[in-house]
């Protein structure tokens, strides 16, 4: 039986672009159909950079009702919309403020596959967010269908006034160049290990299509990237006044329900969406005021340790928000710095190294190094790294020989 394969790359023109999706589909065209679909025929569907959802919709739609093995490889962005908070997937003429009408809400694609026949589904993802979508992200999982095998990375955003490239998509079209597709596992697998350092930082997703999959957030073993540590299994970090903080931009409405007006949460507030002190935080991040976002966080950071303990999971978390508010400010050494120590409290704490959180933080220090240009803290920050990569290892191998093989080269000539 003939396959059926949708290619469907998608990022929003001008200023909001945050990865080149289109120009993975040259790769993608110039390999073979049925290497595409793993059967001996197929049916290819190409869009790049739509502009309607509705046009999107149409052509998923033709392919889930199509018979025999599906395969849909979907690059692009992803963004919440103001209203409900829900992942979407930006299209052509997307922007912030136009996301519910102009982008491809994520549900749909769960809607639309989920009269397929367990099995016969697969995607493969190379998804990139914005800094309030990253968030989102550590508490709540991509949900793409229970019964879809799912596979692929979702980056968090790029350096700023920088267009990343669909390196992972890019990783799997070049392996199905070859000629042959390998079982959709060991696909994937080769293509993390091809993202090399770039890759560190990820969320790495691999559903392989039973009761759960596609509800993806979680690490691969053999991967590299387990979900965000707010998104681990375990109690959520709580605030001294019991508010759940899930992530920066707090939790999504419900659907069909409107959520809060956005705004600064007062301490001894009841909990709701609008009080959550994460969406200040997100929003001063987004507006570019990083350094209040940054001073907002290290409030709650030094509350949560008068309360708990500086070893306590709810000052690591407002760590972690530095951590990555550092990383969206474009300043890889703070950054770095802080996810070293977050991982050496959680050691310290007596967590194991192979422990989730644990091997997120180092691996999140570890992109962040490489981010770093000036040799000076490169350095400095380089010796600690490879002590915490000798004891936590990682999920891909030769993390710890890339770290001491970039030392070398940092040594002062003379």
């Amino acid at each position: 039986m003939p396959g059926t394969v949708l290619l469907l790359a998608a990022s929003p023109v001008g200023r909001g672009r945050l990865v080149d999706a289109a120009s993975v589909l040259p790769v993608l065209a110039a390999v073979d159909p049925a290497v595409l679909s793993g059967t001996d025929t197929a049916n290819v569907v190409e869009l790049a950079d739509p502009l309607e959802p509705q046009a999107v919709l149409t052509r998923l739609r033709a392919a889930a009702t199509a018979p025999g093995p599906l395969t849909v490889f979907v690059t692009g962005q992803l963004q919440l919309d103001r209203k409900q908070h829900l992942p979407h997937l930006a299209l052509a003429r997307t922007t912030p403020a136009t996301v519910r009408y102009t982008a491809f809400p994520w549900a749909w694609f769960r809607e639309e596959l989920r009269l397929r026949a367990p099995g016969t589904t697969t995607l493969l993802l190379d998804l990139h967010t914005d800094a309030e979508t990253w968030q989102w992200l550590r508490a709540h999982p991509l949900d793409s269908g229970r019964t879809n095998a799912v596979y692929g990375r979702i980056a968090p955003p790029p350096a700023r006034r920088s267009v990343a490239v669909p390196s992972y998509m890019k990783a799997v079209a070049t392996i199905l160049r070859s000629g042959w597709r390998p079982p959709v596992e060991q696909l994937h697998q080769q293509a993390v290990g091809r993202l090399g350092a770039e890759g560190y930082a990820d969320v790495v997703l691999a559903a392989p299509g039973s009761v759960g999959a596609g509800s993806v957030g979680a690490g691969v073993p053999g991967g590299f990237a387990p979900r965000p540590p707010s998104a681990l299994k375990g109690p959520r970090p709580q605030t001294p006044d019991g508010l759940d903080f899930a992530g920066l931009s707090g939790k999504s409405a419900p659907q069909g329900q409107e959520s809060a007006p956005q705004g600064r949460s007062q301490v001894n507030a009841p909990p709701s969406h609008d009080n959550d002190p994460h969406i200040a935080v997100a929003s001063a991040a987004q507006a570019g005021r990083h350094l209040d976002a940054d001073a907002l966080a290290a409030e709650h950071e030094q509350a949560a340790v008068r309360a708990h303990g500086r070893g306590s999971e709810e000052a690591l978390h407002w760590i972690e928000v530095r951590a990555d508010l550092a990383m969206l400010a474009g300043d890889p050494v703070r950054s770095c710095r802080a996810w070293l120590a977050v991982a050496a409290a959680r050691l310290a704490a007596g967590q194991s190294p192979d422990t989730a959180a644990v091997e997120a933080a180092v691996d999140r220090a570890h992109h962040q190094w490489g981010q770093i240009h000036d040799p000076a803290p490169a350095r400095e920050l380089g010796l600690t790294l490879a002590e915490l990569r000798s004891r936590v290892p990682g999920r891909r191998a030769g993390a710890l020989d890339h770290v001491r093989k970039q030392l070398l080269q940092l040594q002062p000539q003379g």
